[in-house]
């Protein structure tokens, strides 16, 4: 039976002041906004010295919070409730919560603490007044024997969380530390805002602009993916064995351990996505310059790394990958704010958008060997663990544990990528591509013999199209969907139905030759298995007939002909063409007055682009064509030139020129 009581620390230190936000805080405040809090906060049990006593505890926290001007910063809400400004108090407060655990062995207080961790890991952060470490001793007779940490990312991010913790294991130890001499958040803003700064962000802002430009929109993009990434499982795995296979990589191929992991991940990702290049995001600590080394505070930014695995073993994509590494790292450093106007941008010029689908995460060098060889060992080799199901906007995620002594690491999928057989599937490929790595190179053609991950599937009307493989059925869908449910696209070449917009319809083995529906709703009738062969039903007349969502299997109709359906009439019909591998939509409209009908293809263009996230296998068009009347007859080919009213791009100018695009 456990027993629960709060504890008020007082904390008073020298230096407060107030300031712009460094550009790690911006980032960060914005995925706290945006974020559920279990997605944002980081959870973590502390060690605790043997020892220890419950006031030296207390103080050991007391002199964290004074020596690190980020634990006692907050973020008042400016005007339109983001904050603008950072403010050090100089002096304030904090709540520790004690939890008497009673008589509990060894796993089982490691049970309790992590799950007070979890349980206030859900709880997010009050930016404008909150300490950003929330702590629950657990104490065994008075004696705390475990902490459990939250640690809100605006105020440590994972390097900083591990400088945290060394600091702790001293100070709680009753050791005394040398005055902190980093720099505070307060410098690191006024550096950013320095001539110098503000270059290496421009150089930063350069760096996603080329791959956001020419990159793939989605690395995964095939039959599975049929809407956004929601709810992810998430695998543990441990293993001493991979680490000796790792370290022999490492020393072989002359790259550290991280990099020949990250390039393993990566060949392996591109085998299964079935494309050879890779966008990644990878989580950064910005700590690769020495000033910032022992920086207490968050710089968390995403590092951009375009990795090219269409090579010929494994030892080619770790020389690839060390040096994206390098560049996207050392390119980390940024205006959030700009980054994303830059996203918007470019997504609105090429009709495609980032899909943040593969993130990596780094964190075998903020995790201190003395917290994990706390933990209990392993029971197998490899040890594979599940944790519950959580919410994580991404495709598939890698997260980096420790290299030394031990190879662990995390992986979050979404289950259109990966359900939880092949999880573990890829993580014990990944573990087989690393012992094959470890006395040679790997050919890359024989990852599917190595490991038992399968490459995607792409079933229907696939192209790539401007770097990114496209569905173009998404894409007729897209059309219908954007341009209203009154809108009918309406495909009439050949033997193509893919863009008929009726919603929710299946037409499989549907043979219409030669067919013009015009004008039609339809409305919950169910036509199936119907054969008429060698039947003549020509010039059929079916008027006032209302059919909608209906599924029309085995039908054979030929020159059918239904008119004026009893249901509104259609303002919009129309039709995608693939020509010289741009996407081209012709657009008829029924509204003479193009004003009144607003319709013109940068109104067009917007909407489409608007829509596009949670579509990763759609593209707006690259160029529109609308047309007075009707669609054009049968058969398709003649687009109605005679009747054109607008054409063009649907490009916005002034994106255009803030991009230095002409025009």
């Amino acid at each position: 039976m456990t027993r629960t009581r709060r504890i008020t620390v007082r904390y008073s230190a020298e230096g407060g002041g107030s300031g712009p936000l460094t550009m790690g805080q911006d980032n960060m405040i914005r995925c706290i906004r945006r974020d559920d809090p279990e997605q944002i906060n980081k959870e973590a049990v502390w060690p605790v010295p043997a020892g220890t006593d419950l006031p030296a505890a207390l103080a050991a926290l007391r002199t964290l919070a004074e020596r690190h001007a980020s634990l006692r910063t907050v973020f008042p809400p400016g005007p339109d409730g983001f904050p603008a400004r950072q403010e050090v108090r100089g002096e304030g407060e904090f709540t520790v919560r004690v939890v008497e655990a009673g008589p509990l062995d060894e796993r089982e207080l490691d049970r309790l603490a992590d799950d007070l961790a979890r349980t206030d890991n859900a709880v997010a952060f009050d930016l404008a007044a909150d300490f950003p470490l929330r702590c629950t001793l657990v104490t065994a007779e008075d004696r705390p024997v475990r902490m459990a940490v939250v640690v809100c990312h605006s105020g440590a991010d994972g390097a900083a969380t591990a400088l945290l913790i060394q600091e702790w294991l001293l100070l709680a130890a009753g050791k005394e530390l040398p005055p902190a001499t980093a720099r505070t958040p307060l410098e690191v803003a006024a550096f950013e805002s320095s001539a110098l700064g503000r270059r290496r962000a421009t150089a930063s802002l350069r760096h996603w602009e080329r791959i956001l430009r020419t990159g793939p929109q989605a690395v995964f993009a095939d039959s599975r993916i049929t809407g956004p990434p929601d709810v992810v499982s998430t695998l543990i795995l441990r293993s001493r064995e991979a680490a000796e296979h790792l370290a022999a990589a490492s020393l072989r191929t002359g790259a550290s351990p991280s990099v020949v992991l990250l390039a393993a991940f990566a060949a392996l990702v591109a085998h299964r996505a079935d494309q050879p290049r890779l966008v990644i995001a990878a989580l950064s600590a910005n700590r690769h310059r020495p000033v910032m080394a022992d920086y207490i505070g968050t710089l968390a930014q995403d590092a951009f790394l375009s990795v090219d695995t269409g090579l010929r073993d494994l030892d080619e994509v770790i020389g690839h990958t060390k040096a994206a590494s390098l560049a996207g790292y050392w390119h980390s450093t940024f205006d959030a704010d700009q980054i994303w106007r830059m996203i918007d941008d470019i997504a609105h010029l090429r009709g495609s958008r980032f899909a943040r689908h593969v993130v990596v995460n780094d964190l075998s060098l903020t995790i201190p060997e003395s917290a994990s060889e706390a933990r209990p060992a392993a029971v197998a080799d490899p040890e594979i663990s599940w944790f519950p199901d959580q919410r994580v906007p991404v495709r598939l995620m890698f997260n980096i544990l420790r290299v030394n002594g031990s190879l662990e690491l995390a992986l979050l999928a979404c289950p259109q990528v990966l359900d939880r057989t092949e999880i573990e599937d890829f993580a014990r490929g990944l573990l087989a591509v690393v012992r094959a790595a470890a006395t040679g190179p790997v050919p890359l053609a024989g990852l599917e013999a190595l490991t038992a991950v399968r490459p995607g599937v792409r079933e229907g009307d696939w192209h790539q199209v401007d770097g990114s493989w496209i569905d173009l059925d998404a894409v007729r869908e897209l059309l219908a969907d954007v341009l209203g449910a009154d809108v009918a696209t309406t495909a009439v070449r050949d033997l193509d139905l893919g863009a008929v917009a009726v919603p929710n319809t299946v037409v499989p083995n549907a043979v219409v030759p030669n067919a013009s529906v015009t004008n039609a709703a339809v409305t919950n009738m169910v036509v199936t298995n119907v054969e008429a062969p060698s039947a003549a039903v020509p010039n059929v007349n079916v008027t006032n007939t209302v059919v909608s969502n209906a599924v029309v299997a085995n039908v054979v109709v030929a020159n059918a002909f239904v008119p004026k359906a009893a249901a509104p009439v259609p303002k919009l019909t129309a039709r995608v063409e693939l020509t010289g591998g741009r996407l081209v939509a012709h657009l008829w409209t029924g509204t003479a007055d193009l004003e009144e009908s607003r319709l013109t293809p940068l109104t067009v263009h917007r909407a489409l682009v608007d829509a596009l996230p949670g579509r990763d296998t759609a593209m707006a068009p690259h160029h529109y064509v609308i047309h007075r009347g009707t669609i054009a007859g049968p058969g398709g080919g003649d687009t109605g030139e005679a009747s054109v009213l607008l054409e063009g791009d649907g490009r916005d100018p002034e994106t255009a020129a803030r991009q230095g695009q002409p025009a």
